[in-house]
């Protein structure tokens, strides 16, 4: 009798919007949340993208036009943006086979240089990995009630 491979973990998944700049301690808990799927040895590819927020943005009042940037400010739709960004992680980790997926998103003032945004995927393969984590940050940007407005320099 053969006997049946054993059942894959749970998937480990974390969404939150946090107030303010994502600071290295929010990103290193996100971190020890998923590396568990890391170290598991089923998952073969971890990656990470941070969001930062740039030194210049395009002034749509202007033409699209470049200008310098002091900082952005997040603006959320609360409590339904929380619930977005919930149902995407999950909705992505099950269409793409992912061990573990966190996203961090900031809500308020985030200055030039500093992270607004951390997604972590966890997967057996990287192809899934990179799939997953495309996915994740377009679908984002429509589907969650987030809105960055800019505070020029």
């Amino acid at each position: 009798m053969m006997k049946a491979p054993p059942a894959a973990p749970p998937l480990s998944l974390r969404a939150a919007i946090v107030n303010g700049p994502l600071t290295p301690q929010a990103e290193a808990d996100v971190l020890s949340l998923v590396s568990g799927a890391g170290g598991s040895g089923l998952a073969g590819a971890v990656l990470r993208f941070e969001g930062v927020v740039r030194r210049n943005e395009a002034d749509q009042d202007r033409g699209g036009a470049l200008r310098p940037l002091a900082a952005l400010n997040y603006q959320t739709y609360d409590p339904m943006a929380q619930r977005e960004l919930e149902s995407l992680a999950r909705g992505v980790a099950e269409r793409h086979g992912l061990r573990s997926i966190a996203a961090l998103h900031s809500r308020g003032r985030v200055r030039v240089g500093e992270v607004s945004f951390v997604l972590i995927v966890t997967a057996a393969h990287r192809a899934e990995a990179i799939a997953g984590l495309t996915e994740f940050i377009d679908q984002m940007k429509q589907d969650v009630p987030i809105w960055k407005r800019p505070v020029w320099a």
